[in-house]
């Protein structure tokens, strides 16, 4: 068939070879496909490469009256405007799944079928469209055709690019139907969607976790496999996702790349700028099915599941003890070792750990940064300002299991357990009298101080 309108014409085989049939003829299958010679992709008809073309041509005359994209043809707009209505009039009879061009429910129902008619030559991979073959194929040559006009950034697949020009222009056209937050690409919408339905259908094989997404699956077999391929040129530290490698480096170069809006203030990642958002935000995703407690990040859900379960899991070497979170553990760890290296500059007093430098050092500034939203008063940490709360609400999250009596912090708690154990560990060493707390401790110091100003 020879070459129509500047279109590549090509004759596939069903299969690679001639396939012979239960009969005693030869059957040989020729389907004409039809392919653009600026991105060597395929279709079907003349008509649908003449339509394609239109995306490397300069001139989108469609214009979306919604959210002002344009488009090189009219058929690419109606397509775009069901993302705006959430109208998907393609479904598949066999798993009722709707969508909203009928090429994404052929290429879905080859889920179903299991035919993937495309394979690479080099390596043998095999594909159900001709699209993912294309883009599979550049991994092998390195072909980045793709191109930013903005920064001028390349990359292999067209739909990447799309997606990286968006963190330009900051578009997110994708909605979450039912929280209303914005992404810029579908994908992540689908992702997002999960930790409402709390579905995880990624799972791993090895030791039966489950996971939102593939990438986080992917990333989670690297733990098994024990590789860590990516080392810090600086320290020699190894990791095992390039991502942890650059964020370590920001240790070295104390680089603090992503800025809050709201008070200014820097971080060296933009997952802790995310979570350090919600702090003047409010917003508190993660949900505690158990007791509905909310929190702004979801390892401190895991960790506050803890509680309910009873599982600690990190376990100190030394001593034996076990705690629900490896941040804890290794604040514990410091009681060992005797290790305090973060002094106060004022009265060098030294501390464990820089937050409690940070809480210290509000002593000397008279700082009181945390307030209350019912009666206004203030407190040098966050802690202390959630303990008061409680003073209003009447909340006692903390249950002794001996004999069932709340209470509005967990130091009352740990305090409480010694009534029952009979253990006091506060010891005067003046008459060695012993006590459940350090606060009683200290009141009893007064009786030893008092005598020494009689005298």
């Amino acid at each position: 068939m020879e070459n129509v309108d500047h279109l590549d014409t090509i004759v596939l085989n069903d299969t690679d070879t001639d396939r012979e049939t239960d009969g005693d003829e030869n059957v040989e299958k020729n389907i004409p496909e039809y392919r653009c010679e600026i991105c060597r992709k395929t279709f079907s008809s003349e008509d649908e490469v003449v339509t394609h073309k239109e995306i490397h041509r300069k001139e989108k005359p469609f214009h979306c009256e919604i959210c002002g994209k344009y488009f090189a043809s009219n058929c690419y707009l109606i397509s775009h405007r069901r993302i705006h209505t959430g109208e998907k009039p393609f479904r598949c009879e066999i798993c009722g799944k709707s969508f909203t061009q009928n090429s994404n429910l052929l290429v879905h129902k080859k889920i179903h079928s299991g035919e993937k008619a495309f394979h690479c030559e080099s390596c043998g991979k095999s594909f159900a469209q001709n699209g993912h073959l294309v883009n599979h194929i550049r991994s092998h040559t390195g072909e980045k055709a793709f191109h930013c006009e903005i920064c001028g950034k390349s990359f292999s697949q067209n739909g990447h690019r799309v997606k990286h020009i968006r963190s330009h222009t900051g578009e997110k056209p994708f909605s979450c139907d039912i929280c209303g937050k914005s992404f810029s690409d579908n994908s992540s919408v689908v992702v997002h969607k999960r930790s409402h339905t709390g579905e995880k259908p990624f799972h791993c094989k090895i030791c039966e976790k489950s996971f939102v997404s593939h990438g986080s699956l992917t990333k989670h077999k690297i733990i098994h496999s024990g590789k860590k391929q990516f080392h810090c040129e600086i320290c020699g530290k190894s990791f095992n996702q390039n991502s942890h490698l650059v964020s370590h480096k920001r240790s070295h170069t104390g680089e603090k790349s992503f800025h809050c809006d709201i008070c200014g203030k820097s971080f060296a990642q933009n997952s802790r700028l995310v979570i350090h958002t919600r702090s003047h935000t409010g917003e508190k995703p993660f949900h505690c099915e158990i007791c509905g407690k909310s929190f702004c990040d979801h390892s401190s859900l895991v960790v506050h599941k803890r509680s309910h379960t009873g599982e600690k899991p990190y376990c100190c070497d030394t001593c034996g003890k076990s705690f629900v979170s490896n941040s804890i553990l290794t604040k514990h760890k410091m009681v060992h070792t005797g290790e305090k290296r973060f002094p106060c500059e004022i009265c060098g007093r030294p501390f464990i750990n820089n937050p409690s430098l940070l809480n210290h050092k509000r002593i000397h500034t008279g700082e009181k940064a945390f307030h209350c939203k019912i009666c206004g008063r203030s407190f040098t940490q966050n802690s202390h300002l959630a303990i008061h709360t409680r003073s209003h609400t009447g909340e006692k999250p903390f249950h002794c299991e001996t004999c069932g009596k709340s209470f509005s912090d967990k130091s009352c708690l740990v305090i409480h357990k010694r009534s029952h154990t009979g253990e006091k560990p506060f010891h005067c060493e003046i008459c060695q009298k012993s006590f459940v707390s350090n606060s009683s401790l200290t009141k009893h110091k007064q009786i030893h101080t008092r005598e020494k100003l009689s005298l």
